[in-house]
């Protein structure tokens, strides 16, 4: 059972106190890595650094001899189903791989002292920080991006800089049990009412960067949806001081007491575990769906929520600038741009960043359309999401109750 904001505040404060210690170190460190640029201070330098590297003399044959040359390879991922990607990878190549679960935090500072030292051991990441990726590794040439050409036809424009592999999704989900004629909310203002007080749950967006990333993207990208979906549920045009309705909307929600939690089973647990009968609202991965059937839990996506029902969050390749093992992060990296080399990570939904392969058989019922049902992170606000992570976290931080 995950208890009201009120019992945990302490526990969030120190978490919050570490957290802003954490995003210190992070800036040291970036202080002192390699870099023949400045940290994001100019969007056009860094779009232009960031330039990913098309091979367009690519060759399959001779970059698979020259990888198994190389005899190992080890990428870092924020999810456990890299492990059963690098086992099918080793088994088609005879490669032997190395697949690490590990925060997007822990592998930009990981990455960037290795980079500093010139000592890398981890040869590629699969990312899902596009801020930190766009504001620090690429700037600072930690990592650059790649793409075979034998398959750059098949990734959309805007899907190569940085390079999108993958895109997940973070939905609303309510409990059938709870609430059998269907979601209970319509419209995301409701969220932030005070009959839905102290019944939201999500995990804190000060440990969690997709979702400040979110708050971000939603000022930046969404802003006219959302003053629209505020009069459609009020009858009345939105009158702010923020700068835009987001930073309203994270404001009321923020003071809305919101249940927060360290990890998406904990929201999903507290909205759709068996036998639970508190009425709750929760933000979680489409991930948390595979609970319906390993352990029994009610849960189903809030579909009709306007102006829409979750968010896309990607997943970025980038290759280590010092790999000692360059041409397996090569062949590795076009692997997950295949059916065959994805399909691991899609076991619980996605869509993949290459046209050429279906989405996902898995992406749970009513989330059908997700071009419709999902805003979109734009890759071209990321720089400027790197920027303002800071002043939302902030925002989110002085505004909750």
């Amino acid at each position: 059972m995950v208890s009201r904001t009120r019992t945990t505040r302490r526990p969030a404060e120190r978490r919050h106190r570490l957290l802003a210690a954490g995003v210190l170190a992070t800036l040291a460190v970036a202080a002192c890595a390699p870099s023949t640029a400045t940290h994001g201070t100019d969007a056009t330098d860094a779009a232009a650094i960031a330039e990913p590297v098309i091979d367009t003399a690519f060759d399959l044959a001779a970059l698979t001899a020259a990888a198994k040359k190389e005899g190992s390879v080890t990428v870092y991922d924020s999810t456990g189903d890299i492990k059963k990607v690098a086992e099918a990878f080793e088994t088609k190549y005879g490669i032997k791989t190395t697949g690490v679960k590990s925060d997007v935090g822990d592998t930009l500072e990981k990455m960037t002292r290795e980079a500093q030292a010139k000592n890398v051991t981890i040869d590629l990441t699969l990312y899902e920080n596009g801020p930190t990726l766009v504001g620090q590794l690429l700037p600072q040439k930690t990592v650059y991006t790649w793409i075979p050409a034998d398959v750059a036809d098949q990734i959309d424009e805007s899907n190569r800089n940085p390079l999108m592999v993958l895109s997940k999704a973070n939905v609303w989900i309510y409990n059938p049990a709870v609430f059998p004629r269907g979601c209970p909310v319509d419209n995301l203002w409701d969220l932030t009412s005070p009959e839905w007080k102290g019944k939201v749950t999500l995990q804190d967006p000060l440990g969690k960067p997709n979702i400040v990333e979110w708050f971000n993207q939603m000022g930046s990208t969404y802003d006219e949806e959302l003053r629209t979906a505020y009069k459609a549920n009020s009858g009345q045009d939105l009158k702010t001081t923020e700068s835009s309705a987001a930073k309203e909307w994270v404001k009321q929600l923020a003071k809305n007491s919101p249940v927060l939690t360290s990890a998406d089973d904990d929201v999903s647990a507290a909205v759709a575990a068996p036998n639970q009968k508190e009425p709750r609202i929760g933000l979680v991965s489409i991930a948390k769906f595979r609970d319906v059937a390993g352990k029994g839990y009610k849960m189903k996506v809030c579909d009709t929520l306007k102006p829409y029902v979750g968010y896309q969050y990607p997943k970025f390749g980038a290759i280590a600038t010092g790999s000692k093992h360059p041409n397996a992060a090569k062949l590795f990296l076009r692997f997950v741009l295949t059916a065959e080399g994805i399909t691991p990570e899609m076991g619980s939904g996605g869509i993949s960043g290459s046209n050429a392969v279906p989405p996902s058989k898995n992406n749970p019922p009513g989330l059908n359309d997700w071009s419709r049902q999902l805003m979109k992170f734009d890759s071209s606000k990321l720089l400027a999401d790197f920027r303002d992570a800071q002043t939302m976290q902030d925002h989110w931080r002085l505004n909750h109750r």
